[in-house]
């Protein structure tokens, strides 16, 4: 056994209970009674999810948005948390995430009403988590599963924002500011998520790269898909400062951390929200990429996987 999949694969012989989706989408849809709850859970890791000199509110707000956004692309309302945190043994670092993420609460109605803290070895990463919990908009939410072979695939805003931030601060850099931004406070597409959860067929957030969550939807759904890079809609200021030729797009594809609602509807559908149209489904399994409609190599990295 070797990295994430395997894992995964392991625990859907535990998860069987209706609730847990196979294990195959961003977030458990626990019904009691007439009353469901969608719920979900994310983890940042020092060196992996953030940079040990990033801002601790930034973090704070990092760890409430990732979890935010799985809620938001199951069309959900967030209602209430629970936080893990590894103290710090720096009092001021613990106080500063303690404002921030009551800050990032606050923006997001969001009740913060358990968790736990542990102490960790001197020098080890800091492992930050929350359990997300929220209510839905729709009866049945939508999952990475359910697109249709007829249908068109969308993205709501830009991608590789995020990924072009993290690579700036890495190499020393704070502009533009609206890049380093997206990256260390990324913005859940809570409405957008409510509104699509009508038309949509399945719908994810875009957190590992557009290329490898887009194939996870594929597989859930029994189908291939295709994306046009040439589609993939850049910010003007990545387009400026990384650029938005095919390498550029091929990037912004693979880098991950957008927080962007992909999702799969009636290419003819009257779309709630602004996004725009990257690809299709059909028939078959896996990945294919086009520039322009002219076909190209598949990258062997489509994204982020951890192990």
């Amino acid at each position: 056994m070797t990295g994430e999949p395997a894992f995964i694969d392991l625990l859907r012989a535990i998860a069987t209970d209706p609730a847990a989706r196979g294990l195959d989408d961003d977030a458990a849809m626990l019904t009691i009674g007439k009353q469901s709850l969608v719920l979900t859970k994310d983890m940042l890791v020092e060196g992996v999810h953030f940079l040990p000199d990033d801002p601790p509110a930034d973090i704070a707000w990092k760890l409430v948005a990732v979890n935010v956004s799985d809620l938001a692309a199951k069309g959900a309302t967030p209602l209430a948390c629970l936080t893990g945190h590894s103290l710090s043994r720096d009092d001021g670092w613990d106080a500063a995430f303690a404002q921030g993420l009551k800050a990032a609460l606050d923006h997001h109605g969001m009740a913060l009403i358990g968790g736990d803290t542990v102490s960790v070895p001197e020098g080890q990463a800091r492992v930050l988590s929350l359990t997300a919990i929220g209510l839905p908009s729709v009866p049945v939410p939508p999952s990475r599963a359910g697109a249709l072979a007829t249908d068109a695939l969308f993205v709501t805003g830009t991608i590789g924002d995020g990924w072009a931030g993290l690579g700036l601060l890495q190499a020393g850099q704070q502009q533009p500011a609206a890049l380093i931004a997206a990256y260390r406070r990324p913005q859940a597409r809570i409405a957008d998520g409510r509104a699509l959860a009508q038309v949509a067929h399945a719908m994810m957030d875009v957190s590992d790269g557009l290329l490898i969550d887009a194939a996870r939807m594929a597989r859930a759904s029994g189908l291939a898909v295709r994306i046009d890079l040439a589609r993939v809609p850049l910010s003007e200021a990545f387009a400026a400062t990384i650029g938005s030729d095919q390498a550029a797009a091929l990037s912004a594809a693979t880098g991950g951390d957008d927080y962007q609602l992909l999702f799969a509807a009636d290419a003819e559908a009257h779309l709630p929200v602004a996004a725009t149209r990257i690809g299709g489904f059909a028939e078959g399994e896996g990945l294919t990429i086009s520039w322009n409609g002219m076909p190209i190599e598949t990258p062997e990295k489509l994204g982020w996987l951890h192990g």
